[in-house]
């Protein structure tokens, strides 16, 4: 007999600010740890304003350079996911997965490599040869075209990956991305030589995650806003 796949909802916030989408994600862990596997697993999509954002790894990030950052127009957050600093902005495609890995598998090492299997699949579908590396993400040669950074709790997950699709590169040259010297970054539109928007990489990344995760996507309205970040059906 076949095993019965997964359910995910997805849900598209559109442009929201960092701090909303974090929000949006805190309710729904919460939701899942309070009713195990009763709440549903949900994949968020969005793109932010320019932010940039820490993980766990703190230390080296002073008031000093928050305030520098913050002085050329972005956000700064400091996040309990895992990895170092990076940027999130316009033309980058955002998915925070908060799924419950009872109904996939638990290890977080096999989530964390699934993620990074989705991207992979997604680049080879727009002709793109992508790998990982021992640095966490997926890179195209020497420069990484979408970080991961998760948090799991009781094997409930947040956070996610960011797929830089037409983004303004500009915004990375202000740090080390993800704390890797020697490396660069690249977008979907820069390997291409053509303008790929956000909405182009949406269904190939829907399309990847549900066959790397053997999962069914359903499109749910959940009724999510950005001004009261969920509300009850």
């Amino acid at each position: 007999m076949t095993a019965l796949k997964a359910a995910v909802s997805v849900v598209n916030l559109g442009r929201i600010p960092y701090g909303r989408a974090l929000e949006v994600q805190q309710r729904f862990v919460r939701q899942h740890l309070d009713s195990l596997f009763q709440f549903p697993n949900i994949l968020l999509l969005c793109e932010h304003e320019p932010v940039y954002t820490i993980g766990i790894r703190q230390a080296m990030y002073s008031a000093e350079e928050e305030n520098r950052l913050k002085n050329l127009g972005a956000e700064f957050y400091r996040t309990n996911r895992g990895g170092l600093i990076t940027f999130h902005g316009p033309g980058q495609l955002v998915c925070y997965p908060i799924l419950n890995l009872g109904c996939f598998k638990k290890s977080v090492r096999w989530y964390v490599c699934e993620l990074e299997r989705t991207v992979i699949n997604l680049c080879h579908r727009f002709g793109i040869k992508a790998s990982t590396s021992p640095d966490t993400g997926v890179w195209v040669g020497d420069n990484k075209i979408c970080a991961i950074g998760i948090n799991c709790r009781m094997y409930v997950t947040s956070h996610g990956l960011a797929l830089n699709c037409n983004t303004d590169m500009r915004w990375f040259e202000n740090i080390v991305p993800c704390g890797i010297h020697g490396k660069g970054v690249t977008s979907l539109s820069q390997e291409l030589q053509r303008e790929v928007p956000v909405t182009e990489a949406v269904p190939p990344l829907l399309e990847a995650f549900a066959e790397q995760f053997n999962c069914r996507l359903s499109f749910e309205d959940l009724h999510i806003n950005k001004e009261n970040p969920v509300t009850e059906k």
